[in-house]
């Protein structure tokens, strides 16, 4: 389920990116980038619709992910359930 940005609390919000950054894994290329700089580019990323912030029902989970990976996630949801 998609969750619009604005309807989260700006305190939450900005928890949210910040674990999102600070997770371990997420890469910004060869240069180094400061956190408040990686903050502020998903939150422009959440502003312009090329980052998207998805609950899980089925993990109990909050994530960001980009556009093109959500329209994957519903792709592969589409084609793995069973046609009768």
């Amino acid at each position: 389920m998609l969750i619009p940005y604005q309807q989260i609390d700006p305190t939450t919000l900005m928890s949210l990116i910040e674990h999102y950054v600070l997770r371990e894994g997420t890469d910004y290329g060869d240069s180094e980038v400061s956190t408040e700089q990686k903050v502020a580019q998903v939150k422009s990323q959440l502003q312009s619709g090329e980052a998207l912030i998805v609950f899980s029902e089925l993990h109990e989970s909050v994530n960001i992910v980009s556009k093109a990976q959500f329209h994957a996630m519903q792709s592969e949801d589409y084609q793995s359930e069973p046609i009768y």
